[in-house]
């Protein structure tokens, strides 16, 4: 699982970020959220994105997927996540407006397309006559004559 780390401990002390989450913890699944091992952690480390275990604290942070930071929104009760939760509800309003602006243009497309399959069989259609005129003109029945008929003379 790809997770997205976002931390609001620039706007919440750690210590109190988790036990928010702690006492919540039903609204955090476990594809919400998880809390890091210690290899993980070194692996961070390691890659320089924070400078030695010691700028964590004394405990492990939580890591929270896209799910998880929309949920600690709705949880803590700080202006800052008053205003992710208002940014959340905008987005997904935007979002909605996408997909049905989205819709609608591929239900166009598809009326296009079968007007389109409908055209191309037409066309078939009459090339496929055509091809049977110019041929019946490149060879031609003998016709019957019509009319009177003068009786043929014997010499």
């Amino acid at each position: 699982m790809a997770l997205e780390s976002m931390s609001f401990s620039f706007f919440l002390e750690t210590g109190a970020l988790k036990q928010a989450v702690r006492r919540n913890r039903v609204r955090f699944p476990d594809d919400f959220m998880c809390e890091p091992t210690d290899v993980e952690i070194d692996d961070v480390v390691s890659q320089n994105a924070i400078p030695s275990k010691q700028h964590l604290g004394c405990s492990l942070p939580y890591v929270f997927t896209e799910y998880g930071v929309l949920q600690l929104a709705n949880v803590l009760k700080s202006g800052r996540a008053t205003q992710v939760s208002i940014k959340k509800t905008e987005v997904f309003v935007k979002m909605r407006e996408m997909l049905t602006d989205t819709l609608l243009l591929k239900l166009d497309i598809e009326t296009i397309k079968k007007r389109l399959d409908k055209q191309d069989k037409s066309i078939e259609l009459l090339f496929s006559y055509l091809g049977e005129l110019m041929e019946k003109k490149e060879n031609p029945k003998p016709r019957k004559q019509i009319g009177y008929k003068l009786p043929k003379k014997e010499k």
